[in-house]
């Protein structure tokens, strides 16, 4: 009973420090674009493969039934001019899963 109690614990102990080190390996750099105008465009950043996600969103104004602003520095005013030369094609922006 003592060994198989034993053998048990170990048999656990194993499966957690193997989903500790899966976990580990699963996380992906991200990057807020948008907020610096030296930061270059869009699918530049992207194809820096550097990144696993790339956030565009930045919200100025949200929230208490505002109309939501979103703020994309001197990349473009999507209130204004509207942001059609950030606008790139999907696979440019696509980062393969490791």
């Amino acid at each position: 009973m003592a060994a198989q109690k034993q053998a048990s614990i170990c048999l656990l102990f194993s499966l957690l420090i193997i989903s500790l080190y899966k976990s580990s390996q699963a996380a992906g750099i991200a990057i807020y674009w948008g907020q610096r105008t030296d930061e270059g465009t869009l699918a530049d950043t992207c194809a820096t493969g550097n990144y696993q996600y790339v956030n565009i969103a930045f919200l100025s104004t949200f929230g208490n039934g505002q109309t939501p602003v979103l703020n994309l520095a001197g990349h473009c005013n999507p209130s204004a001019n509207g942001c059609a030369g950030q606008s790139i094609d999907p696979s440019a922006v696509y980062i393969p899963t490791r």
